[in-house]
């Protein structure tokens, strides 16, 4: 009986099946497949540098570390899933959370227009129109939000549009988190 010899490249493709295979298990096991990961947790915040948008209050470095927490919400006109969890943010705001806004490449006239037609729930709001404060920030796109703890430290950094399950089960637990640490 002779054994069959298989050529070294024919093992190739079926031990890299194999390891794909074990990369996708194991990615399907993660803790939070949704996360992205933030080297700003535990860190204070990076720096605010925004332009004003005509009639709106700004906000600077010292607004993150007034002693309240507060959320800094990235968004934009032109972002559908910022239009989606516009209302979340409005609950937010008639609860009193402190809510500022960044806008991202945005034109000062769309960004306006879309608070004026959706409400404004920012009690602060600013303009980042060349996108370098999102960079500082480690931003991938908008929405994106953050729970700073009343001293400026970074407590959760959630990219996408909040929901209520979000809400509920992530940015309300990292407040809760956010008050232990300035108490």
């Amino acid at each position: 009986m002779t054994k069959l010899k298989l050529p070294p490249l024919m093992i190739i493709p079926p031990v890299a099946f194999i390891a794909l295979i074990s990369l996708f298990y194991i990615g399907m096991y993660r803790d939070d497949p949704d996360a992205l990961p933030s080297s700003r947790i535990g860190q204070l915040a990076p720096p605010v540098v925004l332009s004003t948008l005509p009639g709106k209050t700004a906000f600077d470095d010292a607004s993150l570390r007034s002693g309240d927490v507060s959320l800094v919400n990235f968004w934009a006109s032109w972002c559908a899933p910022c239009r989606a969890e516009h209302p979340q943010l409005e609950k937010l705001a008639e609860e009193g959370v402190t809510i500022l806004g960044v806008n991202y490449k945005d034109q000062p006239t769309k960004a306006l227009s879309f608070l004026d037609n959706l409400g404004d729930p920012y009690r602060a709001v600013g303009s980042d129109e060349k996108g370098r404060m999102a960079l500082d920030w480690g931003l991938y796109g908008v929405p994106e939000t953050f729970v700073i703890a009343g001293n400026g430290t970074v407590v959760l950094r959630f990219a996408g549009p909040i929901t209520e399950s979000v809400l509920e089960n992530k940015i309300r637990i990292a407040m809760k988190e956010a008050r232990q640490m300035i108490n």
